[in-house]
Order: C-alpha cells, then structure tokens, then sequence
C-alpha cells in the first residue's frame, strides 16, 4: 500500500478490490451453506483466501468432507452410508455423487433420488422388483423378499478432491474416483445422514463477513478522499 514511504492510493484500492470481492465469495459461501443446513447429505464449503503472485488475495472454496449425524428414519429406502463414500446418480448433465440417500420408487420402480435421478448398481440403474420386503445390506445389496436386486454402486473420492456442488447435496465427481472396496461398504438401512453444516457456525461466519466487508468498504472512502485531496490540492500553487 505504499511506495517510497508515500500512500499509494492506487495500489491500495487494487487491494481493496479484490479483499472485496474475496469477502463476496465467502457470503456466497456462507449463505449457501446456511441455506442448506436442513438438506440431508449436504456437504458444506469452506472459503479461504489464496495470496496471489501480485500480492493481492483471491477467495478458493473446499468441500468440508466430514460426515453429517445419522438419524433412524425407519423408512426401508432411506439410505446413509457411515465412513466414506457416495452413492452415484445418474442426472440429465451425467453421473453424480451424492450423500443424499432419501430414495423412492419411480413409475418403473427403479430407485431414484429425492428429483427423480436413478441410482446407479454395479450393472446399471436399480431395478426393485414387486414384493412385500425390500432389505438393503451393509454391502449395498439389495433383495426384495431375499430374492437380490442388484448391488449399489458406491465410490470414493482422492482425500482432499475439490468437488464442485451441482444442485443441494449431489457432487460433481473428481477426476480421480474408485469403486468402494468390500471392507469399506457401510450402507445403513432406515437412515438418512443430515447435513454437516452448523446453522449457528454458518450465522457467525456471515455476521463475521458482513463486519470485515464493513470495514474494507470503510477503507476504500478513506483511500477515494485522499486521492481528491491529491488531485484537487497538491496541484495548486503555492
């Protein structure tokens, strides 16, 4: 902000643009999320600054990969999945992975998503057959009066994969994605997993947001004036 000991106005609203515009992306962010905190399977973001080449500050976003609480529905086509892992869906834009495991039965009875996505098995879109009792195992098979249905696809993501939100709870897949190993198969029949987010967390980082906003913005009327100053005094004569 200043150059040979000399405030540089200039310089110094470039800052405050982009500390501006980094504040913007975290009440994005914020607002999202506080919007979200009764969508089950959400997973939140987390916006941090990045200090760029030049100095100046610029916003990038995370997903937050821990794992949203549990709560027995007692519905057999709830779904949740405890430890890693996803459900894959098949959308309109192409496949996605959610946590979102609030299923029904569609006209055909394939299991779909709370928008009508069809959750996809290791041999395509899960077809539930006719019958009394629809089991789902830890594994992800499902069997309709012990006759199996087909299996879940579940996948895993690379630890700290960025992934990009596409609509509530479901996720763009990374590049880098796996099938889920036998061992690592969780799925909890009669169960949804709600969202990560804390509402009173996300209201604290809005409130904290807004007063830093506050504060550059303040900075920027100081920063302006002095440039007036600059062009309508110092150019006077003597």
């Amino acid at each position: 902000l200043f150059r040979g000991g000399v405030p540089n106005p200039v310089t110094g609203l470039t800052h405050a643009a982009a500390a501006l515009r980094y504040y913007e992306r975290r009440q994005e962010t914020a607002a999202n999320n506080l919007a979200n905190v009764s969508t089950d399977g959400f997973r939140g973001e987390r916006a941090f600054a990045t200090l760029m080449g030049d100095g100046v500050v610029a916003a990038r976003t995370a997903t937050d990969a821990r794992a949203g609480t549990l709560r027995p529905t007692g519905n057999p086509l709830d779904l949740a999945l405890a430890g890693d892992g996803y459900f894959v869906v098949q959308t309109p834009a192409g496949e996605r992975l959610t946590r979102a495991g609030s299923f029904r039965l569609d006209a055909e009875r394939r299991l779909v998503d709370a928008e009508g996505n069809a959750v996809l098995g290791d041999a395509g879109p899960v077809v539930v057959p006719n019958g009394t009792a629809v089991a789902v195992g830890a594994d992800g098979t499902v069997s309709v009066d012990g006759r199996s249905a087909g299996r879940l696809r579940l996948e895993a993501v690379a630890p700290g994969a960025q992934m990009a939100h596409d609509g509530g709870a479901r996720l763009v897949p990374d590049a880098w994605r796996r099938p889920l190993g036998a061992a690592e198969r969780r799925v909890r029949q009669g169960a949804l997993e709600e969202s990560n987010v804390s509402p009173v967390g996300a209201l604290v980082d809005m409130i904290a947001v807004q007063r830093a906003y506050a504060g550059v913005q303040k900075a920027v009327t100081v920063m302006d004036a002095v440039r007036g100053t600059a062009a309508s005094e110092l150019g006077k004569p003597v």
